[in-house]
Protein backbone atom coordinates (compact mmCIF):
# COMPACT_ATOMS: atom_id res chain seq x y z
CA UNK A 1 0.00 0.00 0.00
CA UNK A 2 1.46 3.47 -0.87
CA UNK A 3 2.07 5.73 1.71
CA UNK A 4 -0.66 9.24 1.48
CA UNK A 5 1.69 11.84 1.78
CA UNK A 6 -0.36 15.56 2.41
CA UNK A 7 -0.30 17.75 -0.78
CA UNK A 8 -0.13 21.06 1.25
CA UNK A 9 3.95 19.93 3.06
CA UNK A 10 7.17 19.64 1.23
CA UNK A 11 9.72 16.86 1.75
CA UNK A 12 10.64 18.72 4.83
CA UNK A 13 7.21 19.63 6.37
CA UNK A 14 7.03 23.21 5.72
CA UNK A 15 3.76 24.33 4.35
CA UNK A 16 3.11 25.36 0.68
CA UNK A 17 0.75 25.86 -1.66
CA UNK A 18 0.09 23.19 -4.38
CA UNK A 19 1.59 23.44 -7.46
CA UNK A 20 -1.47 23.48 -9.95
CA UNK A 21 0.70 24.77 -13.30
CA UNK A 22 0.48 21.60 -14.95
CA UNK A 23 -2.97 20.43 -14.08
CA UNK A 24 -5.87 20.26 -16.49
CA UNK A 25 -8.77 22.76 -16.47
CA UNK A 26 -11.86 19.97 -15.97
CA UNK A 27 -14.97 21.00 -14.70
CA UNK A 28 -15.40 20.92 -10.69
CA UNK A 29 -18.45 20.45 -8.15
CA UNK A 30 -18.91 19.89 -4.94
CA UNK A 31 -21.71 20.21 -2.30
CA UNK A 32 -21.32 20.32 1.35
CA UNK A 33 -23.52 21.21 4.28
CA UNK A 34 -24.51 20.90 7.68
CA UNK A 35 -27.55 21.74 10.38
CA UNK A 36 -28.44 23.96 12.95
CA UNK A 37 -30.71 22.82 16.13
CA UNK A 38 -32.66 25.10 17.66
CA UNK A 39 -35.78 25.16 20.08
CA UNK A 40 -38.97 24.71 17.50
CA UNK A 41 -40.44 28.00 18.68
CA UNK A 42 -36.61 29.62 16.87
CA UNK A 43 -37.40 27.38 14.36
CA UNK A 44 -41.31 29.03 13.64
CA UNK A 45 -39.87 32.38 14.14
CA UNK A 46 -37.68 31.94 11.08
CA UNK A 47 -40.63 29.62 9.05
CA UNK A 48 -43.03 32.02 9.59
CA UNK A 49 -40.50 35.54 9.01
CA UNK A 50 -41.17 36.91 12.55
CA UNK A 51 -37.01 37.33 13.22
CA UNK A 52 -36.32 40.96 14.70
CA UNK A 53 -33.57 41.34 12.03
CA UNK A 54 -34.99 40.13 9.44
CA UNK A 55 -35.37 37.45 6.68
CA UNK A 56 -32.93 34.59 8.39
CA UNK A 57 -32.59 32.51 5.35
CA UNK A 58 -31.64 35.09 2.44
CA UNK A 59 -29.23 36.75 4.29
CA UNK A 60 -27.64 32.94 5.62
CA UNK A 61 -27.50 32.75 1.81
CA UNK A 62 -26.26 35.58 0.69
CA UNK A 63 -23.53 35.10 3.45
CA UNK A 64 -22.67 31.63 2.36
CA UNK A 65 -22.56 32.42 -1.15
CA UNK A 66 -20.41 35.24 -0.04
CA UNK A 67 -17.70 33.41 2.17
CA UNK A 68 -17.32 30.72 -0.94
CA UNK A 69 -15.97 33.52 -3.51
CA UNK A 70 -13.70 34.23 -0.66
CA UNK A 71 -12.25 31.23 0.72
CA UNK A 72 -8.91 31.17 -0.68
CA UNK A 73 -9.01 34.82 1.52
CA UNK A 74 -9.90 32.80 4.91
CA UNK A 75 -8.24 29.15 4.78
CA UNK A 76 -4.09 29.46 4.13
CA UNK A 77 -3.10 27.83 1.48
CA UNK A 78 -5.96 27.51 -0.87
CA UNK A 79 -6.09 28.98 -4.79
CA UNK A 80 -8.37 31.77 -5.29
CA UNK A 81 -10.95 30.33 -7.75
CA UNK A 82 -13.28 31.82 -10.47
CA UNK A 83 -16.32 30.13 -9.51
CA UNK A 84 -19.43 29.56 -11.77
CA UNK A 85 -21.68 29.02 -9.88
CA UNK A 86 -22.54 28.97 -5.96
CA UNK A 87 -26.27 27.80 -4.69
CA UNK A 88 -27.47 27.57 -1.32
CA UNK A 89 -30.54 25.53 -0.25
CA UNK A 90 -32.08 24.84 2.71
CA UNK A 91 -33.91 22.09 3.85
CA UNK A 92 -36.18 22.63 7.38
CA UNK A 93 -36.31 19.75 9.38
CA UNK A 94 -39.58 20.18 11.46
CA UNK A 95 -39.37 16.86 13.64
CA UNK A 96 -35.49 17.64 14.79
CA UNK A 97 -36.18 21.42 15.41
CA UNK A 98 -33.41 21.91 12.57
CA UNK A 99 -32.07 23.30 9.33
CA UNK A 100 -29.58 21.86 6.83
CA UNK A 101 -27.85 24.33 5.01
CA UNK A 102 -26.31 22.71 1.71
CA UNK A 103 -23.94 24.38 -0.47
CA UNK A 104 -22.95 23.66 -3.87
CA UNK A 105 -20.14 25.11 -5.88
CA UNK A 106 -18.98 24.68 -9.41
CA UNK A 107 -16.16 25.87 -11.04
CA UNK A 108 -14.03 24.67 -14.11
CA UNK A 109 -10.24 25.01 -13.14
CA UNK A 110 -7.33 23.13 -11.97
CA UNK A 111 -8.16 22.85 -8.23
CA UNK A 112 -11.03 21.62 -6.44
CA UNK A 113 -13.99 23.72 -4.94
CA UNK A 114 -14.41 21.15 -1.41
CA UNK A 115 -13.50 23.91 0.94
CA UNK A 116 -15.78 26.80 -0.66
CA UNK A 117 -18.89 24.50 -0.33
CA UNK A 118 -17.06 23.62 3.26
CA UNK A 119 -17.20 27.92 3.97
CA UNK A 120 -20.26 28.43 2.36
CA UNK A 121 -22.16 25.60 4.04
CA UNK A 122 -20.67 27.15 7.84
CA UNK A 123 -20.87 30.52 7.28
CA UNK A 124 -24.60 30.28 6.56
CA UNK A 125 -25.18 28.36 9.53
CA UNK A 126 -22.93 30.57 11.81
CA UNK A 127 -25.45 33.59 10.31
CA UNK A 128 -28.34 31.52 11.47
CA UNK A 129 -27.14 31.64 14.74
CA UNK A 130 -25.95 35.48 14.72
CA UNK A 131 -29.56 36.32 13.46
CA UNK A 132 -31.21 34.18 16.69
CA UNK A 133 -28.69 34.07 18.91
CA UNK A 134 -31.12 36.92 20.97
CA UNK A 135 -33.79 34.68 21.16
CA UNK A 136 -31.73 30.93 21.75
CA UNK A 137 -28.16 30.75 22.67
CA UNK A 138 -28.40 27.03 22.95
CA UNK A 139 -28.44 26.36 19.44
CA UNK A 140 -25.74 23.96 18.14
CA UNK A 141 -24.12 23.43 14.57
CA UNK A 142 -23.37 19.98 13.97
CA UNK A 143 -21.94 17.43 10.77
CA UNK A 144 -20.73 20.18 9.06
CA UNK A 145 -19.34 17.41 5.67
CA UNK A 146 -18.35 16.96 2.08
CA UNK A 147 -21.77 15.28 0.48
CA UNK A 148 -20.43 15.21 -2.73
CA UNK A 149 -17.57 16.34 -5.45
CA UNK A 150 -17.02 15.38 -8.97
CA UNK A 151 -13.86 15.84 -11.09
CA UNK A 152 -10.42 16.57 -10.96
CA UNK A 153 -7.69 13.49 -10.73
CA UNK A 154 -9.68 12.02 -7.76
CA UNK A 155 -12.54 11.52 -9.45
CA UNK A 156 -15.79 11.56 -8.04
CA UNK A 157 -16.45 11.23 -3.97
CA UNK A 158 -20.33 10.63 -2.66
CA UNK A 159 -20.56 10.25 1.09
CA UNK A 160 -21.67 6.95 2.60
CA UNK A 161 -25.47 7.37 4.13
CA UNK A 162 -25.66 7.28 7.83
CA UNK A 163 -28.03 5.21 8.83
Amino acid sequence: MEEQKFSHMDANGNAIMVDVGKKAVTQRIAQAGGLIFMKKETLAMICGGHAKKGDVLAAARIAGIMAAKRTWELIPLCHPLQIERCTLDFVVRDTQAAIEAVCTVKVSGKTGVEMEALTGASVALLTIYDMCKAVDRGMTIKDLCLYEKEGGKSGHYLKEKEE
